[in-house]
C-alpha cells in the first residue's frame, strides 16, 4: 500500500487515515481548518478566501464590508450587486445614500451626518450641531463680544483699524432671513447665509439671553427687537448664533471686511472681487488661529494701510503699531483644542474648495494676488481698478 505523508497546515503535524481537508493545495485537520479573523473551525461548506487566509463568509464581510457611519449597518448594494456609498470629501464619513433623503440630521457647522450613536442638539431652526462643534458654540451675543472685539483687533494690528463702532448682534435663522430680505446691497451665498453686513434701517430681533440644552432641544431663550438706524454706511453685522467659535469668528473677520470696504470708500465692487477679499480676511484670521505664525505678511505690504492711502478713505489714521499675530491671540481663551484646531482646518478648506464664483473663484484669484503683491497693493489696486492685479 502506497502511505502518502501529509502535514497539518494549521498544526504542522502529521495527518493520519481519517477524515482531513484540503485548501488550495494545503491540507488540514478539520478542527485546524480555522478563521483567519476569529481563529474558529471553518465547518460551512462555503467560505472565503484572501491571499492564503480563510475566513468564515461572516467575518470576512465583518472585515471588508463598509458599514455606514450614521446607522452603523452594513452597506446595501445597489441593483447591480456594487457596494455604492457617500463618502464626505473631508472627513471621509460613509454612510448610506438613503440618508441624504431620510432626514437623518446633518450637523450645520462640520456638515457630519448624525450618528445613532451620539444624537446632535437641535438648535430649534432647523439647524442642528454636532457635539465637537457645540463644545465652543457661542450661543448670545454677550458671548460673542470677546470674539468680535479681538477680530478687530487683529485687523487693527495690520493697519486696517475701523474707527467705527458697528453694532454686532448675533441672531436666529429667521431674524437674519428677515434682514437678507429687506437689504438692497450685496451678494448672498445661498443656499445658507450665516452673516450680513446691514447698510440701511433694519429691525431685528437679536438674543438678549442664551438658551440652555433641554431634552427636545435648546429652550429658554430670550429675545428682543432692536431697531437699527441707518446713521453711517455701515449699520450692524449680523451672524448666526450657535456657531463654534472658530466658524463665527470666520464670519465675522468676512463681514468686516465688508465693512471696512464700505468705510473706506470701495464702492460698486463685483461679487467675485468684494466677497473674494472678504473670504481671504475669513481664510487669513483662521490661519492665525488654526496655525499662529505660519504666514508671516511682510510689512511692507501690510504697513499704514490707513493712514497712506488718500483716495477718499472715510476712517482716520491709524496708530496702531501691534502685530496681526500678536492682535488675533485677544480673542481666544488659552490655546486651541485639538478638535477645535481640526474644525479650523475644515472651514479653511471649506473657503479654498467653494465651488461658487463669486466666494470659491473670488477668493482664489484674490488669495493669488494677495501672495504675490501683498494685501495692501492689492487692496489699492481693488480701489482704482475694481479688479484684482494679475
Amino acid at each position: 500500500m502506497l502511505y502518502i505523508f501529509r502535514v497539518c497546515g494549521g498544526c504542522n503535524r502529521e495527518i493520519g487515515y481519517g477524515n482531513y481537508l484540503g485548501c488550495m493545495g494545503t491540507f488540514f485537520h478539520p478542527e485546524c481548518f480555522c478563521c483567519h479573523a476569529c481563529g474558529y473551525p471553518i465547518t460551512e461548506h462555503e467560505f472565503s478566501l484572501s491571499g492564503k487566509n480563510a475566513y468564515h463568509k461572516s467575518c470576512f464581510k465583518e472585515l471588508t464590508h463598509p458599514k455606514c457611519e450614521a446607522c452603523h449597518q452594513f452597506i446595501p448594494t445597489n441593483g447591480d450587486g456594487l457596494i455604492e456609498y457617500k463618502c464626505h470629501p473631508y472627513w471621509s464619513q460613509k454612510y448610506c445614500p438613503s440618508h441624504e433623503h431620510d432626514n437623518t440630521a446633518r450637523c450645520c457647522s462640520c456638515e457630519r451626518l448624525e450618528s445613532r450613536k451620539t444624537r446632535y442638539v437641535s438648535l430649534g431652526d432647523g439647524r442642528n450641531l454636532c457635539l465637537e462643534c457645540l463644545e465652543s458654540a457661542i450661543m448670545d451675543t454677550g458671548d460673542c463680544q470677546p470674539l468680535y472685539h479681538g477680530i478687530r483687533d487683529y485687523y487693527e494690528g495690520m493697519n486696517m483699524r475701523i474707527d467705527q463702532e458697528i453694532p454686532m448682534l448675533l441672531v436666529e435663522r429667521q431674524a437674519l432671513n428677515e434682514a437678507i430680505e429687506g437689504e438692497k446691497h450685496g451678494f448672498l451665498h445661498m443656499p445658507e447665509t450665516r452673516g450680513l453686513c446691514l447698510s440701511e434701517e433694519q429691525t431685528v430681533t437679536s438674543i438678549l439671553k442664551r438658551p440652555r440644552i433641554g431634552s427636545r432641544g435648546m429652550v429658554g431663550m430670550r429675545t428682543q427687537p432692536q431697531k437699527l438706524t441707518r446713521r453711517c454706511d455701515v449699520t450692524a453685522i449680523l451672524v448666526l448664533y450657535g456657531l463654534p467659535r472658530l466658524l463665527t469668528g470666520a464670519i465675522l473677520a468676512h463681514e468686516l471686511m465688508h465693512g471696512w470696504l464700505r468705510l473706506n470708500g470701495y464702492r460698486n465692487l463685483n461679487p467675485d472681487v468684494e466677497e473674494g477679499i472678504c473670504q481671504v480676511l475669513s481664510y487669513m484670521w483662521l490661519e492665525s488661529e488654526v496655525m499662529p505664525g505660519s504666514r508671516n505678511i511682510p510689512s511692507t505690504s501690510m504697513s499704514s494701510l490707513s493712514s497712506t492711502w488718500s483716495y477718499g478713505s472715510t476712517s482716520k489714521p491709524s496708530t496702531s503699531t501691534a502685530s496681526s499675530s500678536s492682535s488675533s491671540s485677544s480673542s481666544k481663551k488659552g490655546y486651541n483644542s485639538s478638535t477645535e484646531n481640526n474644525l479650523g482646518q475644515f472651514f479653511m478648506h471649506q473657503i479654498a474648495s467653494d465651488a461658487s464664483p463669486a466666494y470659491g473663484g473670488g477668493f482664489r484669484s484674490a488669495m493669488y494676488a494677495v501672495n504675490k503683491y501683498g494685501l495692501r497693493s492689492t487692496l489699492k489696486h481693488i480701489y482704482w481698478t475694481g479688479t484684482f492685479p494679475l
